[in-house]
């Protein structure tokens, strides 16, 4: 797969998590036209610790982390001790936590 179609895809992905939380009232009209403005942006890989960090800073579990990225419980898990790494929508999530906060997806 070419990097083109990749990052095709990657972005498909993302708007459709995005549209998703959007759609469930999880973000506002406006948090998404600034969410589709910072899918232009590069994203950076992750490191297990950085993601912790990330997670501990926005003072929440790694549950409600989890629910946050739309994601599970195991997978943040698993992030955080480096046995997986985060890829597409979640990998640009967060960046975008990163970036912007927590509550830039609230």
């Amino acid at each position: 797969m070419s990097k083109t179609s990749q990052k095709n895809r990657m972005f498909a992905e993302i708007h459709e998590t995005a549209r998703g939380l959007h759609g469930a009232r999880l973000i506002s009209k406006r948090r998404m036209s600034e969410f589709e403005a910072l899918c232009q942006l590069d994203i950076d890989d992750m490191t297990a610790e950085k993601i912790k960090s990330l997670r501990k800073r926005a003072h929440v579990s790694q549950a409600v982390f989890a629910a946050v990225l739309n994601t599970s419980v195991s997978t943040v898990q698993k992030w955080e001790v480096g046995d997986k790494k985060p890829s597409g929508p979640s990998l640009k999530l967060l960046n975008l936590i990163e970036r912007k906060g927590l509550e830039a997806l609230l």
